[in-house]
């Protein structure tokens, strides 16, 4: 089957929810012979699941069966992992346990964000899926079962996430940075006022500070300010004070000299 000719044939829905016997008799009198999902925050009814005779095809954005869950993109970034990847699965009752029917490892760069690899993630799953289907309509794969054992779940994550926690260390930090990037962000509190930390990097530099003190940084180079953590210091690229643009750090102190030798998260 030619692409052209299967992208022709498949109606796109987006709906807000699949349940209900309304839902299920609408999708059934399309007759599909199969349907794709991507993206959604719920489980399929079993209604749904046993209306195309090929199943329901599920776009991950791990490799299953490493970061079932809401937020595979942001928990591979929390977790300093290398690489992630893509699996197309044949959907079960479960959350993420059916049987994976194709994958594509992406690696993961230093300065992926969130929004950067989501990105990245949705080209390589769209492009693995349209290889996938006519194979799978074909009978030429193979479903493979999940090794259940190692597989790891993923949190739902809320707006209080992104509250930035010194006593941590500066690369746990930093790995919250870009995971939370653009959403929910990274934050502290700065004379009473939000801090967003868009950018940072984390540094092996000794201090006696307490955690959460704006240091200067010398010789400057790139990064001229940063932040006494538990272990290192997490160096700030770009932040933004609450009501203001977003600026670099070089730029903020410019204007704001009291920063530094201030105390964060107050």
């Amino acid at each position: 089957m030619k692409r052209a000719a299967l992208a022709a044939r498949i109606p796109t829905v987006e709906p807000r929810s699949l349940s209900g016997e309304a839902r299920a008799r609408e999708l059934s009198a399309m007759r599909p012979d199969l349907i794709v999902v991507a993206a959604i925050a719920y489980l399929l009814p079993t209604g749904i699941l046993q209306i195309p005779p090929h199943g329901c095809l599920n776009v991950h954005p791990s490799l299953l069966p490493r970061h079932r869950g809401p937020s595979p993109v942001v928990s591979a970034l929390l977790q300093g992992d290398t690489e992630t990847g893509v699996s197309i699965m044949l959907m079960d009752e479960g959350l993420d346990t059916g049987p994976v029917l194709s994958r594509k490892i992406v690696c993961i760069d230093d300065d992926d964000t969130t929004g950067s690899l989501t990105s990245r993630l949705a080209e390589e799953g769209a492009r693995l899926l349209i290889d996938t289907i006519p194979q799978w309509l074909d009978s030429i794969l193979t479903p493979q079962p999940q090794q259940h054992e190692d597989a790891t779940y993923t949190p739902r994550i809320v707006a209080e996430d992104g509250r930035l926690d010194w006593s941590l260390p500066a690369v746990t930090l930093w790995r919250q940075v870009r995971a939370y990037h653009p959403w929910p962000g990274s934050y502290t509190h700065w004379r009473g006022r939000r801090l967003k930390v868009h950018s940072a990097l984390p540094i092996a530099h000794e201090s006696s500070q307490r955690p959460g003190t704006v240091i200067e940084l010398k010789p400057s180079g790139e990064l001229s300010v940063g932040v006494q953590t538990e272990d290192g210091v997490l160096g700030l690229r770009r932040i933004q004070l609450e009501g203001k643009r977003e600026v670099t750090a070089e730029e903020f102190i410019r204007g704001q000299r009291d920063f530094i030798g201030s105390l964060l998260g107050l």
